[in-house]
């Protein structure tokens, strides 16, 4: 297991920015992924605020998110007791986008989520209620959007929140899905990850 540091203000981080150019010229490459059979390329568990551990493997919990994660600790706006929202259980993003903001693999765990994946999981390959199966987990694709908040932007750069919230970048869950566990297991990197 590695712990990362916080992340950085974002003045020590603009010269890793990427513009909108960069950022277009990765859509090829998105939207190559694969539709059926993906990996797991990145598991990160946020033990705290600002904390990242990144994990050879991960096991996940329906009624407790991934283990160690503090998806159990954030309330949800929408809940009136303000328990978590089981349908922003677990976060997944294209490692592919991911790769196209942020760069080196070191900076993926910044965007917050919680599995890093090569899979297409753009809205028309895996709409809302689409079971996925990851390790020995099964997962289902929520229908909550999974959008680009200030931290994300602080993080990569205003360029990279409007390139995953154009038409396309969502069209393309450039920011990534929500997802809720259905059945519990363990997530393994290097894991297949598939359609059900």
């Amino acid at each position: 297991m590695q712990s990362q540091p916080p992340p950085q203000p974002p003045q020590q981080q603009d010269e890793q920015f990427r513009t909108q150019a960069e950022l277009d010229a990765a859509l090829e490459s998105v939207r190559g992924a694969p539709r059926a059979v993906g990996v797991v390329e990145m598991i990160v568990r946020r033990p705290e605020r600002d904390a990242r551990e990144v994990l050879e493997e991960a096991i996940v919990d329906p009624a407790l998110g991934l283990v160690g994660d503090n998806w159990r600790e954030r309330p949800s706006r929408s809940a009136s007791d303000g328990s978590p929202d089981p349908e922003r259980q677990l976060t997944l993003m294209s490692a592919r986008a991911i790769a196209a903001i942020a760069g080196g693999r070191e900076r993926w765990p910044l965007a917050g989520d919680q599995l890093f994946v090569d899979l297409d999981l753009g809205l028309e390959n895996l709409p809302a209620g689409t079971e996925l199966v990851a390790g020995t987990a099964v997962l289902v694709v929520s229908a909550v959007p999974h959008t680009g908040c200030a931290k994300f932007t602080a993080r990569f750069g205003s360029d990279a929140t409007r390139w995953v919230n154009t038409d396309i970048g969502r069209s393309l869950s450039l920011r990534g899905i929500n997802a809720r566990i259905v059945s519990g297991g363990v997530v393994r990197r290097g894991d297949a990850i598939r359609k059900r």
